[in-house]
């Protein structure tokens, strides 16, 4: 934060470069996953432009991972429906996921009426894997692969050895669900981990797994892709809608 600041501040005296609204965007973006809401909410109220649905959208993405109150959550995802005209899932499910870690679960049921009621979808988590020159995609949970039955077999024995070396889930992202049994249950069959052991199971010893995913990976995907790729001496690259992982 200190640094990015600075190159901001330099950018200004030192280059006279005037910042344009990606400029703020990207500091509010740092601010906000440092943690230093109060700061990015500082910057955005002050800045000469008037802040756009990607910056809403950055500062309620914190709020939801950082557990900001939910008043303020809720304030922000004002902000981000009103800027994109109210056909916003991302908003929505942002939302919800403030509410479940509240505990709120009332709250979290009105949302979904409120998204069913305005024709608003979530987009499904979709990722592939391009094998012998085929593509094939998996989604959260599928059954629908002729190899389905091995790729579960695969995620079984991951979970073992994952549990072995001491890895613990990071439900901050985890799916609306009560329970913890629940909330286990479904990271462990988000689409890139039904891809990677499709990769396991089916790539030659030496090569990677590529995959490609059309939303972002949660962040005990990315923590257990990493491990994965530990145990199995295997490089993983995994492509979201955001980054490479």
């Amino acid at each position: 934060v200190k640094e990015g600041r600075k190159y901001f501040d330099s950018m200004i005296t030192e280059y006279k470069i005037k910042p344009v609204l990606e400029h703020y965007g990207c500091l509010v973006d740092l601010l906000a996953r440092a943690g230093f809401i109060d700061d990015a909410l500082d910057l955005v109220s002050n800045m000469p432009l008037k802040p756009d649905v990607v910056i809403w959208r950055s500062l309620l993405d914190a709020c939801c991972k950082k557990n900001v109150g939910v008043e303020l959550s809720e304030e922000v995802a004002k902000q981000v429906i009103e800027s994109e005209g109210g056909i916003c899932s991302g908003a929505y499910v942002l939302l919800s996921r403030v509410y479940a870690s509240a505990s709120r679960w009332n709250e979290v049921g009105l949302v979904r009426k409120l998204m069913t009621g305005k024709g608003v979808k979530k987009e499904p988590g979709c990722s592939s894997i391009e094998m012998d020159g085929v593509t094939n995609e998996f989604f959260a949970g599928d059954t629908s692969h002729p190899q389905t039955k091995e790729i579960y077999q695969v995620l079984d024995v991951i979970e073992e050895r994952l549990r072995s070396i001491g890895y613990e889930p990071d439900f901050s992202q985890a799916p609306l669900v009560d329970e913890l049994d629940g909330k286990q249950h479904s990271l462990r069959l988000h689409s890139e981990r039904l891809a990677i052991a499709f990769g396991l199971l089916n790539l030659k010893p030496g090569m990677p797994i590529r995959i490609f995913k059309n939303l972002r990976v949660c962040n005990d995907c990315h923590n257990v892709t990493k491990l994965i790729s530990r145990i199995y001496n295997v490089e993983i690259i995994v492509r979201d809608r955001a980054r490479f992982h």
